[in-house]
């Protein structure tokens, strides 16, 4: 049938004498062919189509002399596509005006195989019409931006094809104006589709000089951060895709703004197959500059970034996107976020103040938390974060642990305790830092070894181990009393991992003691210590006798025959006595050797 209806059609193109008056119906149905699924069809259609185009051709040579004798091959076609003759040209740009309206219309009509086939002929007819696309531009684009919602994928696949003819066949300077004004509406994932196509359809020279406007474009808030949605940020992405490779080296001008777009993508929660392919594409705009890898476009940009980041960050809460934002910069930048301390500890003061949103400290918490454990390898990187110590242990975390009622609050408090562990752990934390922020920082990390949180209780007694082994021997009677009656509370913990970490920290409390002048003002407080010790030495966890014996034979050196009164005071009381045994043992022998 379909084979009869191409025939009938060609015929009457050729023969039926008032021919002209039927064009604009007739030719749709004959280019409709084009992509007949039998060969056969498809053939009879194209000898048709050439034998109509050179007998117009012939018919209108004097209107068409001009264009026969000068006309230009465009610089720009798509591969392996064959150029249709002048006169199948001319057929279809003289007649698009009354064809297209109808074949829009069917694009976005309810029966599939009607919009698939309205897509097919739309490509068709503008791989005929050229340049002559301008001045249709309106309806076509206000036709793609629905077509390329389409359900089904081969509506979409025709209609980004045809944009593409756009690309090649109309000047930027009014596609790209046209396309990006709609941006300036609600901009909707097709729209940045038909941008892509048309992106990936044009020459490298002619897109060049509209860079500069295409990267603002796309970088703009209302743009890029329009929506977390994934379908939306993967044609995101596949714009910023078609401009590094269409363009290649010429993106260096507009780096920063894709830089933009790439982190904005990157910050969204979405699935990690987008991250993955957001980095691929970092890599690829680090490979058109000649650069190693996307390391170095941090470096380039990471004072740009911070500042575009931090414009608004005293007004930010926990929904504000530049947290997210912030994160994917100092977390994925790697070593480059160490040249970048100042305005990165300037965002932390400005937005870690008691006062602000507590889920978006708690959220900045987590990120500084996390690069504080591989310091070296990040904020350290360059060897200059000791120099904002002072700053980010008065101004950032002090404050932070202070108590305040909530489950947020306690949150915040555990994360700025792990940063202070952190700091400490990576030996950040000189013993002459930690003296100039004790007298701060001791009286809430007490506090914090009272916390509902096991992970804050037990980095607190750790902390609390560290201070007094860097300058314990500073303390005075107060300072010791509050501490020891703190730690001893932990030896009742419900966790074994926080009574060992209180019991290695009354060893180092009583080290301090040993060398400090208020020793002999404290017996009171050692005698009641030896005894709560003594309890605890029967334990029914070995690991905790083990960890008491060892504390108590370093109190052993303090005042001897005082502890000796107290082991045989309590030592029958005992289940297992075999560890009172020892410390006596112990005691002896120190006494022997001294």
């Amino acid at each position: 049938v379909r084979h009869t209806v191409t025939t009938v059609i060609g015929e009457w193109l050729l023969h039926l004498q008032d021919r002209y008056s039927y064009f604009h119906k007739l030719i749709p149905l004959l280019l409709g062919s084009f992509t007949d699924e039998i060969p056969e069809n498809t053939k009879l259609a194209w000898t048709y189509w050439e034998k109509i185009g050179l007998q117009w051709e012939k018919e209108n040579e004097e209107d068409l002399k001009d264009k026969m004798d000068f006309s230009v091959s465009p610089s720009h076609y798509p591969k392996g596509v064959t150029r249709p003759g002048l006169g199948c040209r001319e057929l279809v740009s003289r007649n698009l005006s009354k064809i297209l309206p109808g074949l829009c219309h069917d694009i976005t009509d309810w029966v599939e195989s009607t919009r698939i086939k309205a897509s097919q002929l739309l490509y068709t007819l503008l791989l005929h019409a050229e340049d002559h696309i301008t001045q249709h531009m309106e309806l076509l684009l206000r036709t793609l931006y629905q077509a390329c919602l389409d359900e089904e994928s081969d509506v979409v696949k025709n209609c980004v094809k045809a944009a593409e003819l756009i690309g090649m066949f109309v000047s930027p300077k009014v596609s790209l104006r046209l396309i990006t004004s709609a941006f300036g509406k609600t901009p909707k994932p097709s729209c940045i589709m038909v941008l892509t196509a048309v992106i990936r359809g044009s020459p490298k020279e002619i897109l060049q000089p509209h860079l500069t406007d295409l990267g603002n474009t796309l970088s703009q808030a209302g743009v890029c951060q329009r929506s977390e949605e994934v379908f939306y940020m993967e044609q995101l992405l596949y714009c910023v895709q078609a401009l590094i490779e269409v363009c290649q080296e010429d993106c260096k001008e507009i780096s920063f703004q894709l830089m933009k777009v790439l982190v904005t993508i990157m910050a969204i929660p979405c699935s990690q197959h987008l991250k993955e392919k957001v980095e691929e594409t970092m890599s690829s705009l680090a490979e058109v500059q000649r650069l190693d890898s996307f390391l170095y476009l941090y470096k380039h940009h990471i004072i740009q970034l911070m500042e575009w980041v931090s414009v608004s960050c005293d007004d930010w809460t926990c929904y504000s996107p530049e947290i997210l934002q912030l994160d994917v910069i100092a977390t994925h930048s790697g070593p480059v976020i160490g040249e970048a301390l100042n305005n990165f500890i300037l965002i932390l003061t400005t937005c870690l103040q008691p006062n602000k949103d507590p889920q978006m400290r708690l959220k900045l918490f987590t990120v500084l938390s996390q690069l504080l454990q591989k310091a070296s390898e990040t904020v350290n990187s360059q060897g200059l974060f000791p120099s904002y110590l002072e700053t980010v242990i008065k101004d950032i975390l002090a404050p932070n642990l202070q108590w305040h009622a909530g489950r947020t609050a306690a949150a915040i408090r555990t994360t700025a305790v792990s940063c202070l562990w952190a700091l400490i752990h990576c030996e950040m934390l000189s013993p002459k830092e930690i003296l100039k922020v004790k007298d701060g920082l001791m009286p809430q990390i007490i506090a914090a070894m009272d916390e509902d949180s096991k992970i804050t209780r037990l980095m607190a007694c750790r902390i609390v181990g560290v201070f007094l082994k860097a300058c314990g021997r500073q303390f005075d009677e107060d300072q010791f009393t509050n501490t020891y009656t703190e730690v001893l509370k932990r030896l009742d913990d419900a966790s074994c991992d926080v009574r060992l970490a209180a019991a290695h920290t009354l060893t180092n409390w009583f080290k301090c003691l040993k060398d400090s002048d208020v020793k002999s003002a404290m017996e009171s407080h050692i005698e009641f210590l030896y005894q709560e010790l003594l309890i605890h030495l029967d334990d029914p966890d070995q690991n905790i006798q083990n960890a008491v014996l060892e504390v108590l034979k370093e109190g052993s050196v303090l005042y001897p025959e005082l502890l000796v009164r107290e082991i045989e005071g309590v030592v029958h009381k005992h289940q297992t006595p075999v560890y009172c045994n020892q410390l006596l043992h112990h005691i002896q022998s120190a006494k022997e050797s001294a």
